[in-house]
């Protein structure tokens, strides 16, 4: 499905990124992973090279513009081109109420997960735009498709990935190039692990038709499917994958 194709997957080192990894590899694709710790993206993409395919791992922190232009230039260089990236980058805080959270906590969120994204997405286009398309699939959340309490800069921030993915679509869809949101609902990722650490029940909030929380592994699959030429005709969508949960009254 992605046989030959140059892909950069940023937040590889662990969960919805180190899963798009390993399928992306297992589909063909020739890979540059990114990740702010560098002992989990290095083990991750030489777990990839150990199975025969080809990987190679940056150290980035999406909250230095620098480091994300550095970053899409070295995915260029070393994959000739860079047919689709999925930017898989966010982070979750501390539950509060609105009138609660404390300003740099916002900031910090939308800093990594709005900004980081979009930085991305502006390097990206830069190179896509001059090798005649190419596709792009941003992470962002069910939380960012309605009022989510305790969670308002997490769910502003994936509100935020979803719009500007959409207007990216709208803008470049006749220069080739395809842009798309995953929006996952409960997934067994580091992430929720730390909301359940920090005192989320999700016994009492998932409820999902299918009844259980997803796996990393299932968003990375629609994930190669958006990024493939299968889904050659989608674009500036937001798509839930979420067992349902969007679907409910």
């Amino acid at each position: 499905m992605l046989e030959g194709k140059g892909i950069l997957i940023t937040g590889a080192g662990s969960g919805i990124g180190e899963a798009a990894a390993a399928l992306f590899a297992g589909y063909g694709a020739r890979l540059v992973l990114a990740d702010i710790n560098g002992d989990a993206v290095s083990r991750v993409a030489e777990a990839i090279v150990a199975k025969g395919g080809e990987a190679y791992a940056l150290v980035v922190d999406t909250g230095v513009p620098a480091q994300i232009e550095k970053m899409v230039t070295d995915a260029a260089a070393k994959l000739g081109r860079i047919d689709c990236a999925f930017n898989n980058v966010g982070i979750a805080h501390e539950m509060a109420e609105v009138a609660a959270l404390p300003l740099a906590t916002w900031q910090h969120t939308i800093d990594i997960t709005v900004t980081g994204t979009f930085l991305s997405m502006q390097a990206e286009l830069k190179h896509m735009v001059e090798q005649g398309g190419g596709v792009i699939v941003n992470t962002a959340s069910n939380a960012g498709t309605h009022g989510t309490p305790m969670l308002a800069a997490y769910a502003a921030a994936k509100a935020g990935v979803i719009s500007v993915t959409k207007t990216v679509a709208v803008e470049y869809a006749a220069r080739g190039i395809r842009a798309n949101a995953v929006c996952p609902g409960v997934i067994n990722t580091p992430p929720i692990k730390a909301l359940a650490d920090a005192g989320v029940n999700f016994a009492d909030i998932i409820n999902a038709p299918m009844g259980r929380v997803g796996t990393a592994a299932e968003v990375a699959e629609l994930a190669a499917w958006l990024c493939s030429s299968r889904s050659s005709y989608v674009t500036g969508q937001a798509i839930s994958i979420d067992g349902g949960t969007n679907a409910m009254p």
